[in-house]
């Protein structure tokens, strides 16, 4: 098999030839089609996470075929589609993990951080943290389905929103960094009839207009306030400084969620900002119910993604664009 590596933190991804991984007890082998390319990544790449597996094969938004079945594996057949989250594994035992919180497991693995992932062109992973995947779309248009939108679905529901009941949750709704996982979810908040506000970098008139064409009432920097007070807002860019400037648009009661592993740190703020009952949530992981709940919704919302292919062996040309905002949408990694 062929993977991009990395052997060490902020160094360049090495391509490497591998033995082929054999799956264990309860592991699939999968032919990879498909590998999005995560804002975690980046932050696992750039040393901000620690201690990653190295050498590591990043990458968790996963879209392949089974070739291989691990003993005792049930429910999967070969060459069935598959996808694979960030989230790779759990204890199950943990009070967490028996509560139905398995996202707050106190012995997890991930994909692509604390096991090998998807820059490749086969990996293995626990067969009870695959979803199977529908036939009708397009590989790299799948793939940023498995942390970009499930990381925004979840990130979703922590706002007051819900699956079951679009007239439930905010109605205003403010989405700061608008990428992969706030370009899917604006589809989905509009379309259960939510008013999306965009937020993005200062002056990026393409990303705002890319925000509106996915429906997003206004568009603007992230140094603007909202034509009126948001009842939510979620933040996915990682930077701190957006937690005091999104509980000051942000109305009474209203909610501000955190949606990424990593953030730069908060700066102090005066209470006033988050007095009259606001509050700051994050958001960690996701679980096998977000995730189900959010692959059948995907169809009915007419969910469409805006990917960039990019061959396997260009992964750090797509990390770094990634870094430099100069594409919208998703970057995927074809092997």
């Amino acid at each position: 098999m062929r993977a991009m590596v990395l052997e060490r933190p902020r160094t360049s991804l090495v391509p490497r030839e591998r033995a082929m991984p054999v799956p264990a007890a309860g592991e699939i082998l999968i032919e990879i089609a498909a590998c999005g390319v995560c804002r975690t990544d980046l932050h696992v790449v750039d040393g901000e996470l620690p201690n990653p597996k190295l050498p590591l094969v990043p990458g968790h938004e996963i879209v392949g075929r089974v070739v291989e079945l691990g003993q005792g594996v049930e429910g999967l057949a070969l060459s069935e589609r598959v996808g694979v989250p960030w989230l790779g594994a759990t204890c199950g035992v943990c009070a967490y993990c028996r509560s139905g919180r398995e996202n707050l497991c106190d012995r997890p693995l991930f994909t692509g951080y604390t096991r090998d992932g998807g820059y490749a062109t086969h990996a293995v992973a626990d067969a009870r943290y695959c979803f199977p995947l529908p036939e009708r779309r397009d590989d790299a248009e799948i793939a940023p389905f498995l942390c970009a939108g499930l990381i925004g679905w979840r990130s979703y529901r922590m706002a007051g929103a819900s699956g079951s009941d679009a007239g439930a949750g905010p109605r205003a709704l403010g989405l700061y960094g608008f990428g992969a996982a706030a370009h899917i979810l604006a589809q989905i908040a509009t379309w259960q009839g939510r008013r999306v506000y965009a937020f993005t970098r200062t002056g990026d008139e393409a990303a705002q207009a890319f925000a509106r064409s996915l429906g997003a009432a206004w568009a603007g920097g992230s140094d603007e306030m909202p034509p009126e007070p948001l009842d939510a807002a979620i933040i996915f860019a990682p930077i701190g400084a957006l937690v005091p400037i999104a509980l000051k648009a942000v109305k009474k009661g209203g909610r501000v969620v955190c949606g990424g592993i990593h953030m730069s740190d908060i700066p102090s703020f005066p209470y006033r900002l988050l007095w009259e009952e606001r509050q700051v949530l994050s958001v960690a992981n996701l679980t096998r119910a977000d995730a189900h709940e959010f692959l059948a919704l995907v169809p009915q919302a007419g969910v469409k993604t805006a990917v960039r292919r990019y061959p396997l062996a260009t992964a750090d040309d797509a990390l770094s664009d990634l870094r430099t905002g100069r594409l919208q949408g998703a970057a995927v990694l074809i092997p």
